[in-house]
Protein backbone atom coordinates (compact mmCIF):
# COMPACT_ATOMS: atom_id res chain seq x y z
CA UNK A 1 0.00 0.00 0.00
CA UNK A 2 1.82 3.58 -1.10
CA UNK A 3 1.84 5.73 1.42
CA UNK A 4 -0.16 8.31 -1.14
CA UNK A 5 -2.90 6.32 -1.09
CA UNK A 6 -2.75 5.76 3.22
CA UNK A 7 -2.72 9.84 3.10
CA UNK A 8 -5.66 9.77 0.93
CA UNK A 9 -7.87 7.60 3.47
CA UNK A 10 -6.85 9.32 6.36
CA UNK A 11 -8.06 12.37 4.79
CA UNK A 12 -10.96 10.66 3.94
CA UNK A 13 -11.21 9.72 8.00
CA UNK A 14 -10.88 12.90 9.46
CA UNK A 15 -13.30 14.70 6.99
CA UNK A 16 -15.89 12.30 8.58
CA UNK A 17 -14.97 13.05 11.63
CA UNK A 18 -15.51 17.12 11.10
CA UNK A 19 -19.06 15.41 9.39
CA UNK A 20 -19.31 13.79 12.89
CA UNK A 21 -18.58 16.76 15.10
CA UNK A 22 -20.80 18.78 13.02
CA UNK A 23 -23.72 16.44 13.72
CA UNK A 24 -23.29 15.93 17.06
CA UNK A 25 -23.62 19.66 17.91
CA UNK A 26 -27.71 19.46 17.56
CA UNK A 27 -29.94 16.64 18.32
CA UNK A 28 -31.94 16.22 14.93
CA UNK A 29 -28.53 15.26 13.25
CA UNK A 30 -26.91 13.26 16.07
CA UNK A 31 -27.60 9.72 14.56
CA UNK A 32 -25.74 11.16 11.17
CA UNK A 33 -22.79 12.50 13.33
CA UNK A 34 -22.38 9.14 14.48
CA UNK A 35 -22.52 6.90 11.32
CA UNK A 36 -20.03 9.23 10.27
CA UNK A 37 -17.94 9.30 12.99
CA UNK A 38 -18.04 5.22 12.42
CA UNK A 39 -17.39 5.21 9.09
CA UNK A 40 -14.53 7.54 10.01
CA UNK A 41 -13.01 4.99 12.45
CA UNK A 42 -14.02 2.06 10.32
CA UNK A 43 -11.80 3.51 7.48
CA UNK A 44 -8.98 4.63 10.18
CA UNK A 45 -8.50 0.86 11.78
CA UNK A 46 -8.94 -0.59 8.07
CA UNK A 47 -5.75 0.87 7.12
CA UNK A 48 -3.76 1.09 9.99
CA UNK A 49 -4.47 -2.36 10.09
CA UNK A 50 -3.47 -3.13 6.54
CA UNK A 51 -0.18 -0.58 6.43
CA UNK A 52 0.71 -2.83 10.07
CA UNK A 53 0.80 -5.59 8.06
CA UNK A 54 2.67 -4.18 5.65
CA UNK A 55 5.53 -3.35 7.54
CA UNK A 56 5.24 -6.44 9.69
CA UNK A 57 5.59 -8.25 7.04
CA UNK A 58 2.53 -11.05 6.02
CA UNK A 59 0.64 -13.89 8.38
CA UNK A 60 2.54 -12.96 11.20
CA UNK A 61 1.53 -9.29 11.11
CA UNK A 62 -1.83 -10.32 10.27
CA UNK A 63 -2.13 -12.51 13.39
CA UNK A 64 -1.31 -10.05 15.79
CA UNK A 65 -3.54 -7.14 14.13
CA UNK A 66 -6.56 -9.49 14.27
CA UNK A 67 -5.61 -10.57 17.97
CA UNK A 68 -6.05 -6.62 18.63
CA UNK A 69 -9.12 -6.28 16.92
CA UNK A 70 -10.28 -9.29 18.66
CA UNK A 71 -9.63 -8.33 22.21
CA UNK A 72 -10.91 -4.97 21.75
CA UNK A 73 -13.20 -5.55 19.81
CA UNK A 74 -14.99 -7.84 22.10
CA UNK A 75 -14.28 -5.93 25.15
CA UNK A 76 -15.80 -2.75 23.58
CA UNK A 77 -18.70 -4.66 22.72
CA UNK A 78 -19.71 -6.17 25.83
CA UNK A 79 -18.90 -3.09 28.17
CA UNK A 80 -21.55 -1.36 24.98
CA UNK A 81 -24.04 -3.94 25.55
CA UNK A 82 -23.73 -3.90 29.51
CA UNK A 83 -23.57 -0.52 30.02
CA UNK A 84 -26.47 1.48 31.92
CA UNK A 85 -27.51 5.24 31.07
CA UNK A 86 -26.42 6.00 34.28
CA UNK A 87 -23.06 4.60 34.07
CA UNK A 88 -22.09 6.17 30.97
CA UNK A 89 -20.09 8.71 32.78
CA UNK A 90 -17.99 5.94 34.22
CA UNK A 91 -17.51 4.06 31.04
CA UNK A 92 -16.34 7.71 29.24
CA UNK A 93 -13.43 8.07 31.64
CA UNK A 94 -12.55 4.89 31.17
CA UNK A 95 -12.29 5.53 27.63
CA UNK A 96 -10.10 8.26 27.89
CA UNK A 97 -7.91 6.73 30.85
CA UNK A 98 -6.93 3.87 28.24
CA UNK A 99 -6.27 6.45 25.32
CA UNK A 100 -3.97 7.89 27.95
CA UNK A 101 -2.32 4.80 28.92
CA UNK A 102 -1.95 3.44 25.23
CA UNK A 103 -0.06 7.12 24.36
CA UNK A 104 2.48 5.84 26.84
CA UNK A 105 2.93 2.79 25.65
CA UNK A 106 3.34 4.59 21.93
CA UNK A 107 5.44 6.61 23.39
CA UNK A 108 8.32 3.87 25.14
CA UNK A 109 7.93 1.89 22.07
CA UNK A 110 9.18 4.25 19.68
CA UNK A 111 11.61 5.12 21.88
CA UNK A 112 12.83 1.87 22.54
CA UNK A 113 12.79 0.92 18.58
CA UNK A 114 12.41 4.10 16.88
CA UNK A 115 12.99 2.27 13.66
CA UNK A 116 9.99 -0.04 13.80
CA UNK A 117 7.92 3.48 13.48
CA UNK A 118 10.14 5.08 10.63
CA UNK A 119 11.34 7.25 13.00
CA UNK A 120 15.22 6.70 12.77
CA UNK A 121 17.33 3.74 10.90
CA UNK A 122 18.72 1.25 13.32
CA UNK A 123 21.60 2.41 15.50
CA UNK A 124 20.20 5.97 15.06
CA UNK A 125 19.05 8.25 17.68
CA UNK A 126 16.10 10.33 17.61
CA UNK A 127 15.60 13.67 16.18
CA UNK A 128 15.64 16.11 18.67
CA UNK A 129 12.02 16.88 17.47
CA UNK A 130 10.60 14.03 17.81
CA UNK A 131 12.25 13.71 21.70
CA UNK A 132 10.10 16.28 22.27
CA UNK A 133 6.93 15.35 20.84
CA UNK A 134 7.19 11.82 22.36
CA UNK A 135 8.09 13.38 25.50
CA UNK A 136 5.29 15.45 25.30
CA UNK A 137 2.59 12.54 24.39
CA UNK A 138 3.60 10.20 27.20
CA UNK A 139 3.53 13.16 29.82
CA UNK A 140 0.06 14.45 28.74
CA UNK A 141 -1.31 10.27 28.07
CA UNK A 142 -0.36 9.96 31.88
CA UNK A 143 -1.90 12.50 33.23
CA UNK A 144 -4.92 11.24 31.34
CA UNK A 145 -4.75 7.97 32.62
CA UNK A 146 -4.48 8.29 36.25
CA UNK A 147 -6.39 11.45 36.35
CA UNK A 148 -9.12 9.27 34.52
CA UNK A 149 -9.04 6.28 36.95
CA UNK A 150 -10.00 8.57 39.82
CA UNK A 151 -12.65 10.51 37.80
CA UNK A 152 -13.90 7.14 37.30
CA UNK A 153 -13.88 6.42 41.09
CA UNK A 154 -15.56 9.65 42.02
CA UNK A 155 -18.41 8.93 39.96
CA UNK A 156 -19.05 5.35 40.51
CA UNK A 157 -19.06 5.91 44.07
CA UNK A 158 -18.99 2.80 45.59
CA UNK A 159 -15.54 2.60 46.13
CA UNK A 160 -14.57 2.87 49.72
CA UNK A 161 -10.81 4.37 48.86
CA UNK A 162 -10.66 7.92 49.99
CA UNK A 163 -9.44 8.97 46.77
CA UNK A 164 -12.43 8.21 44.96
CA UNK A 165 -14.85 9.61 47.11
CA UNK A 166 -17.12 12.68 46.26
CA UNK A 167 -15.61 14.71 48.91
CA UNK A 168 -12.45 16.69 47.42
CA UNK A 169 -8.73 15.62 48.87
CA UNK A 170 -6.39 18.86 50.15
CA UNK A 171 -3.80 19.61 52.04
CA UNK A 172 -1.39 22.39 52.60
CA UNK A 173 0.74 23.46 49.51
CA UNK A 174 -0.92 21.13 46.85
CA UNK A 175 -1.16 23.95 44.43
CA UNK A 176 2.63 24.26 45.00
CA UNK A 177 4.02 20.54 44.51
CA UNK A 178 1.44 20.34 41.48
CA UNK A 179 4.09 23.20 40.28
CA UNK A 180 7.09 21.86 41.15
CA UNK A 181 6.42 18.54 39.31
CA UNK A 182 5.16 20.66 36.56
CA UNK A 183 8.87 22.47 36.45
CA UNK A 184 9.92 19.35 37.01
CA UNK A 185 8.68 17.31 34.36
CA UNK A 186 9.60 20.07 32.40
CA UNK A 187 13.67 19.59 33.41
CA UNK A 188 13.42 15.74 32.52
CA UNK A 189 11.72 17.16 28.78
CA UNK A 190 14.45 19.20 28.27
CA UNK A 191 16.44 16.54 29.66
CA UNK A 192 15.60 13.67 27.30
CA UNK A 193 15.46 16.51 24.05
CA UNK A 194 19.52 17.07 24.82
CA UNK A 195 20.40 13.27 25.67
CA UNK A 196 17.86 10.67 25.14
CA UNK A 197 18.03 9.25 28.64
CA UNK A 198 15.76 6.59 29.59
CA UNK A 199 15.98 7.92 32.80
CA UNK A 200 14.45 11.05 31.58
CA UNK A 201 11.82 9.92 29.62
CA UNK A 202 10.83 7.69 32.63
CA UNK A 203 10.88 10.53 34.96
CA UNK A 204 8.54 12.53 33.04
CA UNK A 205 5.98 9.76 32.79
CA UNK A 206 6.13 8.99 35.99
CA UNK A 207 5.63 12.95 36.90
CA UNK A 208 3.00 12.41 34.60
CA UNK A 209 0.78 9.91 36.32
CA UNK A 210 1.46 11.67 39.76
CA UNK A 211 -0.06 14.94 38.68
CA UNK A 212 -3.05 12.98 37.41
CA UNK A 213 -3.97 11.98 40.37
CA UNK A 214 -3.14 15.18 41.90
CA UNK A 215 -4.96 17.60 39.72
CA UNK A 216 -8.30 15.33 39.84
CA UNK A 217 -8.34 14.66 44.23
CA UNK A 218 -9.11 18.08 45.18
CA UNK A 219 -11.87 18.10 42.63
CA UNK A 220 -15.72 17.99 44.16
CA UNK A 221 -18.09 15.41 43.26
CA UNK A 222 -20.33 18.41 42.03
CA UNK A 223 -18.06 19.40 39.71
CA UNK A 224 -17.45 15.98 37.45
CA UNK A 225 -18.92 17.02 34.22
CA UNK A 226 -16.64 19.30 33.77
CA UNK A 227 -13.61 16.47 34.58
CA UNK A 228 -15.19 14.51 32.00
CA UNK A 229 -14.50 16.88 29.47
CA UNK A 230 -11.58 18.41 30.23
CA UNK A 231 -10.02 14.74 30.01
CA UNK A 232 -11.16 14.37 26.66
CA UNK A 233 -9.52 16.97 25.66
CA UNK A 234 -6.37 15.75 27.60
CA UNK A 235 -6.45 12.70 25.54
CA UNK A 236 -6.63 14.16 22.11
CA UNK A 237 -4.24 16.29 22.83
CA UNK A 238 -2.20 12.88 24.17
CA UNK A 239 -2.97 11.28 21.11
CA UNK A 240 -2.17 14.47 18.95
CA UNK A 241 1.12 14.83 20.29
CA UNK A 242 2.44 11.04 19.81
CA UNK A 243 1.37 11.81 15.74
CA UNK A 244 3.21 14.22 15.16
CA UNK A 245 6.55 11.89 16.31
CA UNK A 246 5.29 8.93 13.88
CA UNK A 247 4.70 11.67 10.89
CA UNK A 248 0.55 9.78 11.36
CA UNK A 249 -1.86 12.46 10.08
CA UNK A 250 -4.33 10.53 11.34
CA UNK A 251 -3.38 10.65 15.30
CA UNK A 252 -2.60 14.33 14.44
CA UNK A 253 -6.03 15.13 12.83
CA UNK A 254 -8.21 13.21 15.20
CA UNK A 255 -6.02 14.01 18.32
CA UNK A 256 -6.68 17.84 17.41
CA UNK A 257 -10.15 17.41 16.72
CA UNK A 258 -11.06 15.60 20.17
CA UNK A 259 -8.22 17.95 22.09
CA UNK A 260 -9.91 21.48 20.71
CA UNK A 261 -13.55 20.00 21.12
CA UNK A 262 -12.85 18.86 24.44
CA UNK A 263 -11.49 22.30 25.37
CA UNK A 264 -14.20 24.39 23.83
CA UNK A 265 -16.87 22.27 26.08
CA UNK A 266 -14.75 22.35 29.20
CA UNK A 267 -15.11 26.41 28.74
CA UNK A 268 -18.74 26.02 27.92
CA UNK A 269 -19.05 23.88 30.85
CA UNK A 270 -17.63 26.16 33.50
CA UNK A 271 -19.35 28.80 32.05
CA UNK A 272 -22.73 26.98 33.08
CA UNK A 273 -21.11 26.36 36.51
CA UNK A 274 -19.06 30.03 37.22
CA UNK A 275 -15.77 28.15 37.44
CA UNK A 276 -12.76 29.44 36.03
CA UNK A 277 -11.26 27.81 33.37
CA UNK A 278 -7.59 27.90 34.19
CA UNK A 279 -8.78 26.55 38.04
CA UNK A 280 -10.29 23.69 36.03
CA UNK A 281 -6.47 23.05 33.92
CA UNK A 282 -4.42 22.97 37.11
CA UNK A 283 -6.94 20.87 39.03
CA UNK A 284 -7.71 24.06 41.77
CA UNK A 285 -11.84 24.44 42.03
CA UNK A 286 -14.40 22.46 43.78
CA UNK A 287 -12.73 22.20 47.05
CA UNK A 288 -15.21 24.09 49.77
CA UNK A 289 -18.79 22.85 48.50
CA UNK A 290 -18.80 19.53 50.61
CA UNK A 291 -17.50 21.71 53.78
CA UNK A 292 -19.64 24.82 53.59
CA UNK A 293 -22.91 22.16 52.96
CA UNK A 294 -22.33 20.34 55.75
CA UNK A 295 -21.99 22.74 58.03
CA UNK A 296 -25.09 23.96 56.82
CA UNK A 297 -27.20 21.06 58.04
CA UNK A 298 -30.62 21.33 60.01
CA UNK A 299 -33.62 19.99 60.78
CA UNK A 300 -36.73 21.85 59.20
CA UNK A 301 -40.16 20.92 57.83
CA UNK A 302 -41.42 21.09 54.22
CA UNK A 303 -44.66 20.74 52.58
CA UNK A 304 -44.90 16.77 51.45
CA UNK A 305 -47.58 15.06 49.30
CA UNK A 306 -48.81 12.10 47.25
CA UNK A 307 -48.74 10.94 43.49
CA UNK A 308 -52.47 11.99 43.82
CA UNK A 309 -51.88 15.48 44.98
CA UNK A 310 -49.40 16.29 42.39
CA UNK A 311 -51.44 14.60 39.86
CA UNK A 312 -54.15 17.56 40.64
CA UNK A 313 -51.77 20.23 40.17
CA UNK A 314 -50.49 19.09 37.16
CA UNK A 315 -54.01 18.05 35.61
CA UNK A 316 -55.23 21.85 36.21
CA UNK A 317 -52.42 23.61 35.11
CA UNK A 318 -51.93 25.43 31.79
CA UNK A 319 -48.80 24.96 31.36
CA UNK A 320 -45.87 22.67 32.73
CA UNK A 321 -42.21 22.50 32.67
CA UNK A 322 -40.13 19.21 33.69
CA UNK A 323 -37.01 19.41 34.70
CA UNK A 324 -35.07 16.00 34.50
CA UNK A 325 -32.00 15.04 37.29
CA UNK A 326 -29.80 12.61 37.84
CA UNK A 327 -32.62 10.82 39.83
CA UNK A 328 -34.97 10.26 36.73
CA UNK A 329 -31.48 8.90 35.30
CA UNK A 330 -31.08 6.10 38.30
CA UNK A 331 -34.65 5.13 38.34
CA UNK A 332 -34.59 5.14 34.59
CA UNK A 333 -37.66 6.94 34.53
CA UNK A 334 -37.78 8.84 31.08
CA UNK A 335 -40.23 6.35 29.33
CA UNK A 336 -42.73 6.51 32.53
CA UNK A 337 -41.94 11.02 31.68
CA UNK A 338 -43.00 10.98 28.31
CA UNK A 339 -46.32 8.60 28.83
CA UNK A 340 -46.86 11.75 31.41
CA UNK A 341 -46.52 14.36 29.32
CA UNK A 342 -47.95 12.58 26.57
CA UNK A 343 -51.87 12.63 28.46
CA UNK A 344 -50.90 16.21 29.82
CA UNK A 345 -50.62 17.18 26.12
CA UNK A 346 -53.57 14.91 25.23
CA UNK A 347 -55.41 17.65 27.84
CA UNK A 348 -54.42 20.76 26.03
CA UNK A 349 -51.34 21.59 28.65
CA UNK A 350 -48.38 22.92 27.18
CA UNK A 351 -45.73 20.60 27.87
CA UNK A 352 -41.96 21.45 28.20
CA UNK A 353 -38.64 20.07 29.34
CA UNK A 354 -36.03 22.09 30.72
CA UNK A 355 -32.47 21.05 30.67
CA UNK A 356 -29.49 22.09 32.76
CA UNK A 357 -26.05 21.93 30.89
CA UNK A 358 -24.48 20.23 33.78
CA UNK A 359 -27.37 18.33 35.26
CA UNK A 360 -26.40 14.19 35.51
CA UNK A 361 -23.09 13.49 35.55
CA UNK A 362 -21.82 14.65 32.21
CA UNK A 363 -22.21 17.18 29.37
CA UNK A 364 -25.56 16.27 27.37
CA UNK A 365 -26.56 13.37 29.94
CA UNK A 366 -30.37 14.72 30.13
CA UNK A 367 -30.32 15.17 26.46
CA UNK A 368 -29.31 11.81 25.90
CA UNK A 369 -32.10 10.22 28.64
CA UNK A 370 -35.33 12.12 26.80
CA UNK A 371 -33.64 11.07 22.94
CA UNK A 372 -33.29 7.84 24.10
CA UNK A 373 -37.34 8.02 25.41
CA UNK A 374 -37.83 10.13 21.64
CA UNK A 375 -39.00 13.20 23.65
CA UNK A 376 -39.71 15.34 20.04
CA UNK A 377 -37.44 17.36 20.14
CA UNK A 378 -39.24 20.90 19.88
CA UNK A 379 -40.12 20.81 23.41
CA UNK A 380 -36.78 19.85 24.98
CA UNK A 381 -35.13 23.63 25.97
CA UNK A 382 -31.73 24.60 26.90
CA UNK A 383 -31.53 26.94 30.29
CA UNK A 384 -30.93 30.16 28.17
CA UNK A 385 -33.75 29.38 26.40
CA UNK A 386 -36.81 29.11 29.02
CA UNK A 387 -35.19 30.53 32.01
CA UNK A 388 -36.98 33.96 30.92
CA UNK A 389 -40.35 32.15 30.75
CA UNK A 390 -40.30 30.50 34.47
CA UNK A 391 -42.78 33.28 36.01
CA UNK A 392 -45.79 32.43 33.22
CA UNK A 393 -45.13 28.35 34.47
CA UNK A 394 -48.12 27.28 36.37
CA UNK A 395 -46.33 23.95 37.89
CA UNK A 396 -42.51 23.22 37.75
CA UNK A 397 -41.55 19.58 38.34
CA UNK A 398 -38.31 18.31 39.26
CA UNK A 399 -37.26 15.00 38.71
CA UNK A 400 -34.39 14.25 40.73
CA UNK A 401 -32.60 17.15 39.99
CA UNK A 402 -30.80 19.85 43.05
CA UNK A 403 -27.89 21.70 42.56
CA UNK A 404 -29.13 22.89 39.31
CA UNK A 405 -32.40 24.53 40.39
CA UNK A 406 -31.04 25.63 43.89
CA UNK A 407 -31.48 29.51 44.87
CA UNK A 408 -28.68 29.27 46.80
CA UNK A 409 -26.45 30.22 43.69
CA UNK A 410 -27.64 33.65 43.69
CA UNK A 411 -27.09 34.28 47.57
CA UNK A 412 -23.29 36.04 48.13
CA UNK A 413 -20.49 33.49 49.89
CA UNK A 414 -22.62 30.30 48.85
CA UNK A 415 -19.67 28.23 47.46
CA UNK A 416 -22.04 27.52 44.30
CA UNK A 417 -22.85 31.88 43.99
CA UNK A 418 -23.10 32.80 40.43
CA UNK A 419 -23.39 29.33 38.73
CA UNK A 420 -26.23 29.75 36.22
CA UNK A 421 -29.49 27.65 37.56
CA UNK A 422 -33.33 26.83 36.25
CA UNK A 423 -35.26 29.32 37.70
CA UNK A 424 -37.69 27.29 39.23
CA UNK A 425 -38.64 28.81 42.07
CA UNK A 426 -40.33 31.60 40.19
CA UNK A 427 -43.29 29.32 38.84
CA UNK A 428 -46.51 29.40 40.62
CA UNK A 429 -46.06 25.84 41.94
CA UNK A 430 -43.24 23.41 42.28
CA UNK A 431 -43.13 19.58 42.28
CA UNK A 432 -40.31 18.30 43.35
CA UNK A 433 -39.24 14.16 43.47
CA UNK A 434 -36.52 12.74 45.21
CA UNK A 435 -35.86 10.06 47.29
CA UNK A 436 -34.82 11.48 50.36
CA UNK A 437 -34.00 15.31 51.57
CA UNK A 438 -30.14 14.64 51.34
CA UNK A 439 -27.60 16.88 49.54
CA UNK A 440 -26.69 17.30 45.68
CA UNK A 441 -22.90 16.67 44.89
CA UNK A 442 -22.14 19.97 45.75
CA UNK A 443 -23.09 19.02 49.66
CA UNK A 444 -25.62 22.29 49.84
CA UNK A 445 -28.90 22.54 51.76
CA UNK A 446 -31.53 23.71 48.54
CA UNK A 447 -34.16 26.52 49.83
CA UNK A 448 -36.61 25.73 46.85
CA UNK A 449 -37.33 22.37 48.64
CA UNK A 450 -38.46 25.00 52.06
CA UNK A 451 -40.56 27.08 50.18
CA UNK A 452 -44.23 27.61 50.46
CA UNK A 453 -45.34 26.92 46.50
CA UNK A 454 -43.35 23.93 47.05
CA UNK A 455 -44.36 20.15 47.37
CA UNK A 456 -42.25 17.07 48.21
CA UNK A 457 -42.99 14.25 46.73
CA UNK A 458 -40.61 11.50 47.98
CA UNK A 459 -40.15 8.23 46.49
CA UNK A 460 -38.54 6.57 43.30
CA UNK A 461 -38.59 8.66 40.16
CA UNK A 462 -40.27 5.96 37.94
CA UNK A 463 -42.88 4.60 40.95
CA UNK A 464 -43.96 8.21 41.59
CA UNK A 465 -44.14 9.47 37.98
CA UNK A 466 -46.03 6.07 36.93
CA UNK A 467 -48.25 6.53 39.70
CA UNK A 468 -49.29 10.44 38.05
CA UNK A 469 -50.00 9.19 35.46
CA UNK A 470 -52.40 7.19 36.45
CA UNK A 471 -53.97 9.71 38.72
CA UNK A 472 -54.28 12.07 36.00
CA UNK A 473 -57.67 11.93 35.22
Amino acid sequence: MSMNLVTLLYLVASVCFIQALKGLSHPTTSIRGNLFGMAGMLVAVVTTAALIIELAGGALGLGWVLLGLLVGGTAGAVMARRVEMTKMPELVAFMHSMIGLAAVFIAVAAVAEPWAFGIAGHGQALPGGNRVELALGAFIGAITFTGSVIAFGKLSGKYKFRLFQGRPVTFPGQHWLNLALGLAAAFFVFGFWHSQSWLDIVLVIAIGFALGVLLIIPIGGADMPVVVSMLNSYSGWAAAGIGFSLNNSMLIIAGSLVGSSGAILSYIMCKAMNRSFFNVILGGFGGDAAAAGAAGEEQRSVHTGSADDAAFLLGNADSVVIVPGYGLAVARAQHAVKEMAAKLTAKGISVRYAIHPVAGRMPGHMNVLLAEAEVPYDQVFEMDEINSEFGDVDVAIVLGANDVVNPAAHVKGSPIYGMPILEVYKARHVIVNKRSMAAGYAGLDNELFYMDKTMMVFGDAKQVVEDITKAIE
